[in-house]
């Protein structure tokens, strides 16, 4: 398993061993010390999601209040994402940037977030099935969202998809309206 960060302190690449031959393919999409002796996180899931989506669904950008947060390791087991780690923590040196990275099914790539951090995908096939490990259940008064429209984050999506988004994430506020509330997570630094 390569364990690669990315340029968002607190967020990593995952890029599991695949052993194949003529039945198919085998590899450990998850190991939770592994990742511990990479990156020092802890990853004991609670809760596990899958979604299903068509292509052009973005869905985020999401994040819990910290503490407690929500960790999360996403992998898509159908189809493929482009998966956007944006630091919306406040105080942090990267604040305001994003790094995408594309994720797929053949290659088994996985991305860990720590809590704190912000959380979107888009689906670039139609019938695409993402999976998450998340660190605690979901709490809908913890959670909050920032548009993934929001011109001064500017996600950049494929040419050719149009972003088809839910009405909460249309209607969610930019990430300087968040800031404004004293909604974002703050910065701990390492």
């Amino acid at each position: 398993m390569d364990i690669q960060p990315l340029g968002i302190e607190g967020a990593w690449r995952i890029t599991p061993q695949i052993f194949g031959d003529a039945r198919g393919s085998f590899s450990e999409w998850f190991r939770g010390d592994h990742l511990e002796a990479a990156t020092g996180v802890r990853l004991i899931p609670i809760q596990a999601n899958i979604s299903r989506s068509s292509r052009g669904v973005v869905r985020g950008i999401h994040y819990a209040d910290v503490p407690p947060g929500q960790a999360k390791y996403v992998m898509p087991l159908t189809g493929s994402i482009i998966d956007f780690v944006v630091d919306i923590r406040e105080g942090s040196p990267t604040f305001g940037q994003w790094e995408g990275v594309m994720l797929d099914s053949e290659k088994h790539h996985a991305v860990l977030l720590e809590p704190g951090l912000g959380h979107a995908f888009i689906a670039l096939d139609d019938l695409t099935t993402v999976t998450y490990l998340v660190t605690d259940i979901y709490r809908p008064e913890r959670e909050h969202g920032i548009s993934p429209l929001d011109a001064d984050i500017a996600l950049t999506f494929p040419v050719g998809i149009e972003p088809v988004l839910s009405d909460k994430d249309t209607s969610a506020p930019t990430l300087a309206d968040a800031l404004a509330a004293g909604t974002l997570p703050k910065w701990a630094g390492r």
